[in-house]
């Protein structure tokens, strides 16, 4: 695996806190990678080391094979959570500003950012000034900003923050391309849909540790083992009768007139096929599927037992 990031041991402490306590990862070029957490996990603290704005107490940050420095910040674009544009210059006016501080000379920065104010159809905004826009019209002008003089990693801190559905999916879409053409990102976010909709790998830090780490889809499949859908159209305790011996736990997932949606856990050593027909025998079963957690459920899942491990 190649990769553009190798994070080994790194350790973060403040007075009386410790915001990072001997984490590893590593970030594989040219995918996206999700960097998930309750609030407080220390998620903001290893961006920042990444982007060399602190340093780590102990253990090492490795940016394309060699030990992480100043100099590697050319080579990264970081879109943070807390915006940081000056409300009373004109859009197209700091939009320049920051281009040429990312080494852009001014032909290439004009070209490049009407390119951009083009294709997010933005034009009209240019000699408008930050504090006319809205939320969401900020954060287009400032994705543009970071992106713009092609780093090769970017870092996103709640990107869709403030978007509607049709902006989000925008972003969602451009964030794509740009792992297409090579770029590496991470993506730090609450937001556990996305996660599924753009993240090939990720990393859950909790409570200031790395408490999983893989590849979205292998995740799913690993903790949806043993889990099924079952719609029925008779009543439910029917089916939970004829499968009691079988299964673990189930819960009722929604019910739709006459059919009920379940999601069933089995025992161990329970095949698909003597599920299906025990099913079959006690109901009338009308959908039988695996039943892959979502990210919100893993999320909650791998959290919740953590913390009931470590009280």
């Amino acid at each position: 695996m190649d990769k553009i990031l190798e994070i080994e041991n790194v350790s973060k402490h403040y007075a009386g806190h410790t915001a990072l306590d001997n984490v590893s990862l590593d970030i594989p070029r040219g995918q996206v990678y999700g960097l998930l957490g309750p609030n407080g996990a220390g998620k903001t603290t290893l961006i920042r080391i990444i982007n060399h704005i602190t340093a780590p107490d102990s253990g090492s940050v490795m940016f394309n094979g060699h030990r992480l420095s100043q100099n590697d910040v050319a080579n990264i674009g970081y879109l943070p959570e807390e915006r940081g544009l000056y409300k009373k210059m004109k859009v197209g006016e700091q939009a320049l500003f920051f281009a040429r501080l990312k080494g852009l000379s001014n032909r290439d920065a004009q070209i490049k950012l009407r390119q951009w104010f083009d294709r997010f159809e933005i034009t009209s905004w240019w000699n408008k000034k930050v504090e006319e826009l809205s939320k969401g019209m900020a954060q287009k002008v400032q994705f543009i900003i970071t992106v713009l003089h092609e780093p090769e990693l970017l870092i996103f801190d709640e990107p869709f923050s403030g978007f509607d559905p049709i902006n989000a999916n925008l972003l969602k879409n451009e964030i794509l391309a740009l792992r297409d053409k090579g770029a590496t990102v991470i993506f730090s976010t609450h937001n556990m849909s996305s996660v599924e909709a753009v993240c090939d790998n990720i990393t859950l830090i909790n409570k200031s540790r790395n408490i999983l780490t893989g590849n979205v889809a292998e995740i799913r499949q690993q903790m949806g083992a043993n889990r099924y859908r079952i719609a029925v159209t008779n009543p439910p305790q029917q089916l939970l009768q004829g499968v009691d011996a079988m299964i673990e736990e189930h819960r009722i997932e929604k019910t739709d007139g006459d059919t009920t949606t379940l999601i069933l856990r089995v025992n161990p050593g329970v095949t698909r096929r003597e599920l299906l027909r025990a099913a079959n025998e006690a109901a009338d079963v009308t959908l039988f599927s695996p039943a892959l957690p979502s990210m919100d459920e893993v999320f909650i899942s791998t959290v919740e037992k953590f913390n009931s491990e470590h009280k």
